[in-house]
């Protein structure tokens, strides 16, 4: 079970994508891209997507150097096709454009279709957060059925994330959630460290809990389930309509059966601070209240309360002095990769 440093793995991961046809500069963002999730404490995020990304690539699911295209280009909205680009080099270049025009307008919304998997949404929010923007986004998953509806037993959703970011006096405050319980990759870690899922995750194909992560992965398989445990409604209502938003006003479609995996439909919006409410008001009004949050009483064994981001500051700290940890599973299936393209990790 390695352990790597954050710099190397950063490298090496750069130099493998470049084998599998990628552009030298887009490779070293999704490598980025990639190790940041890990070093977040993201693993579901992180390096174990490079067998998946290498697959869609030989595929030709993923075409490495296309060119983004604006379909629709309006004053506040725009719509971009990413043709099927790496999720991460598209969404960076989309997050660069958003910031350009949120400077002029105050605010700006992109939607985009034919993004691939876009990765950690964190990602790009935080990014924007650290630039002096406040942000939206979500995306769905119109190829990728795995959720369950309240309810039902069979998979008919995607795991439709959602992330909001904002600038804070000691670092970004960011949420970064999915729709469904978890996300599919952290039932993917679980797998491959051989390890129970907790309980509420999962249901197996005929709609019984369980904690066996074979199960999800199973022909037939199981599903994950909404957010909410026993009001799983509220998560499942927010994963519709999400699906709805990003799928139907990118142009990218809603779930359905003839779409495949790893396709995402994007709804961004950027909100410039200074455009109407200036930056030290914002930053003082966001220090109040998480002075507010924090000085609440705790209830018996919690230590501190934590807010939004501040778990993933601290692991990136601790991940940057000691290295990331690889499950052997996804280390064997990375160097499995690299076998083939002949690339030497």
């Amino acid at each position: 079970m390695p352990v790597i440093g954050a710099d190397e793995l950063r490298h090496k991961t750069a130099g493998l994508f470049c084998s599998l046809g990628v552009p030298p500069e887009d490779a070293a963002h999704v490598a980025e891209l990639l190790v940041e999730a890990n070093l977040c404490g993201h693993d579901s995020h992180g390096v174990i997507r490079i067998p998946q990304y290498a697959r869609f690539i030989r595929q030709g699911q993923i075409q490495p150097g296309s060119t983004l295209e604006v379909t629709v280009d309006c004053p506040a909205v725009a719509v971009v096709d990413g043709r099927m680009n790496l999720g991460a080099v598209t969404m960076l270049r989309v997050l660069d454009m958003a910031r350009h025009r949120a400077d002029r307008a105050g605010a700006y919304t992109i939607f985009v279709r034919n993004c691939h998997h876009v990765g950690r949404l964190g990602a790009y929010t935080s990014r924007a957060a650290r630039a002096g923007y406040a942000s939206m986004m979500a995306v769905n998953s119109p190829g990728s059925r795995c959720v369950a509806p309240w309810g039902g037993i069979d998979r008919r959703l995607g795991t439709n994330p959602l992330s909001l970011a904002v600038p804070a006096p000691e670092f970004p405050l960011v949420l970064d959630m999915t729709t469904s319980v978890v996300a599919e990759g952290k039932i993917r870690v679980h797998y491959h460290e051989g390890r129970p899922l907790p309980e509420g995750w999962i249901i197996d194909a005929e709609g019984n809990p369980t904690t066996d992560a074979r199960a999800f992965y199973a022909q037939p398989p199981g599903a994950l389930l909404p957010l909410g445990g026993h009001v799983g409604y509220k998560g499942f209502g927010l994963a519709l309509l999400l699906d709805i938003f990003c799928g139907v006003l990118s142009g990218m479609g809603c779930l359905r059966p003839d779409l495949t995996a790893g396709q995402n439909g994007v709804w961004l919006t950027l909100f410039r601070l200074g455009a109407w409410v200036s930056r030290p008001f914002f930053l003082e009004e966001v220090q109040k209240l998480c002075d507010w949050i924090r000085s609440s009483r705790r209830q018996g064994g919690v230590a501190e309360i934590l807010l939004p981001g501040e778990w993933e500051a601290r692991t990136m700290r601790e991940r940057l002095r000691h290295g990331i940890y690889i499950p052997e599973e996804t280390w064997r299936q990375i160097l499995a990769v690299a076998s083939e393209v002949g690339y030497s990790w």
